[in-house]
């Protein structure tokens, strides 16, 4: 498939199960989002593959997260929230981990943004379904300590990856009110 039938087809999925990307392909895509646009060659991104037992770190931590917003969650909230990172064989943590000087902290966060669109693409171009997720466990410190990134990092994904069970609808590109032409 050419680059932009590679775009132009790119959705989510909806649903993802097993087999899970191998290790080759992991790294392939990891490699493809770090070709991403980089302003002083920083560098910024940081990668946490969780498979198999590993991703109950984050299952864990998002659950703790609940709990301590909600100290009246329900064993069953909680439960609901350890389910949620096993919704996929493979989750890729993708993170900005900002240099503090001449670069905008802003350019970097991007930079981040633009290797995790790599890493769809190159998910998709390999076989794989993806998900791009956020939610209030990309902003916590404590679920960045549990997955052993610094507190001031920056989660841009949490990229569920594995084999399409559902597509999700291809969504058209409108570009209608958002170009202008000068």
């Amino acid at each position: 498939m050419d680059l932009l039938t590679g775009i132009e087809s790119r959705t989510s999925a909806a649903k993802l199960i097993e087999p899970a990307p191998t290790r080759e392909h992991i790294e392939r895509i990891i490699g493809a989002g770090a070709r991403a646009p980089d302003h002083g060659r920083l560098r910024p991104w940081r990668f946490v593959v969780l498979q198999g037992e590993a991703r109950r770190t984050l299952a864990d931590a998002m659950a703790d997260l609940l709990r301590r917003k909600n100290p009246e969650a329900t064993a069953e909230d909680l439960d609901g929230e350890r389910r949620k990172p096993m919704r996929a064989p493979t989750i890729v943590v993708v993170a900005a981990h900002i240099t503090k000087g001449k670069i905008p902290e802003i350019e970097q966060v991007l930079a981040v943004g633009a290797a995790v669109q790599n890493m769809m693409l190159a998910a998709g171009a390999l076989g794989y379904g993806a998900m791009w997720k956020t939610g209030g466990a990309a902003y916590d410190a404590g679920v960045k300590q549990a997955l052993g990134l610094a507190a001031d990092d920056h989660i841009v994904a949490f990229l569920y990856l594995g084999t399409t069970a559902v597509a999700g609808p291809l969504v058209p590109a409108p570009t209608e009110g958002s170009v202008r032409w000068l």
